[in-house]
């Protein structure tokens, strides 16, 4: 993987309107979907597939797996299912122990009968009491092993994607909880600005109407020009206003500004 043209794909409106889109779908059926969309282009995979787990810690034992979404290749682009075997997954000890939130590589060896099984994958797991929200990425083994750099920049982005997938989790335990949500009709109209309103009402931050526009403009992809032409002003009020936000927010530039909706 070229790291640095990478890092420069991050940088692009595409990357952060992809992130908007994540961000948006937070608890419906695209999740999984739209991270595969973000991740791949950056650092490629086959499949992506995620995860809850729930894990009794004394006794060192998993509770209850729950799938959380998958999308990318077919199914034989996986391990064996954790579900079958869930005490004896070698993810298990690894998540008892951590006390942060970890990447983790596991080297599958080469099994003739199911070949499909054979896979490299990495993980990015956080922590959260007994739970433990889990991105997997696999690619067959006939494919190269995840790189150091590859591996190196995955852990970086995990700060942006493991607080959306924990979202992700807690929005899918109240929908099993049949707590109420807007009609998707309405979810559809503006869900990103839905996110934004909720993380300034949780941080008690008051925006400007000029600042909450650019902020989302920029949020799904814009540009500072194409904001500017869209708001009638001169691009370096649009620069103006970004910084007023991002200061509010505590955060800095753009991406600063996508890591906080992220809830990172």
């Amino acid at each position: 993987m070229n790291l640095t043209g990478s890092i420069r794909d991050m940088e692009k409106p595409h990357f952060y309107w992809q992130l908007g889109e994540l961000i948006a779908s937070t608890g419906d059926d695209h999740f999984a979907t739209n991270l595969f969309q973000l991740v791949n282009p950056l650092v490629p995979v086959n499949r992506v597939d995620l995860s809850e787990w729930t894990l009794d810690e004394r006794q060192a034992s998993v509770v209850e797996i729950k799938p959380l979404g998958s999308a990318g290749g077919s199914q034989s682009v996986s391990p064996p299912d954790p579900l079958q075997h869930p005490d004896e997954h070698p993810l298990l000890q690894k998540m008892i122990e951590m006390s942060d939130s970890l990447l983790i590589q596991l080297k599958t060896p080469p099994q003739p009968r199911h070949p499909q099984h054979s896979v490299h994958q990495c993980n990015l797991v956080s922590r959260t009491s007994n739970r433990r929200c889990v991105i997997s990425f696999f690619r067959p083994h006939t494919h190269r092993v995840f790189s150091l750099p590859e591996l190196s920049f995955l852990k970086n982005l995990s700060d942006t994607l493991l607080p959306l997938i924990e979202r992700h989790a807690k929005i899918s335990r109240q929908t099993v909880a049949r707590q109420p949500r807007l009609p998707s009709a309405e979810l559809d109209q503006a869900p990103l600005q839905q996110v934004f309103d909720e993380r300034l009402t949780l941080g008690r931050i008051v925006l400007s109407v000029r600042e909450k526009e650019v902020c989302l403009g920029l949020l799904t992809g814009g540009t500072v020009p194409q904001m500017a032409e869209k708001l009638q002003v001169k691009s370096s009020s649009i620069q103006t206003y970004l910084k007023r936000a991002t200061a509010k927010l505590g955060v800095s530039g753009r991406h600063g500004l996508a890591k906080w909706m992220a809830g990172a």
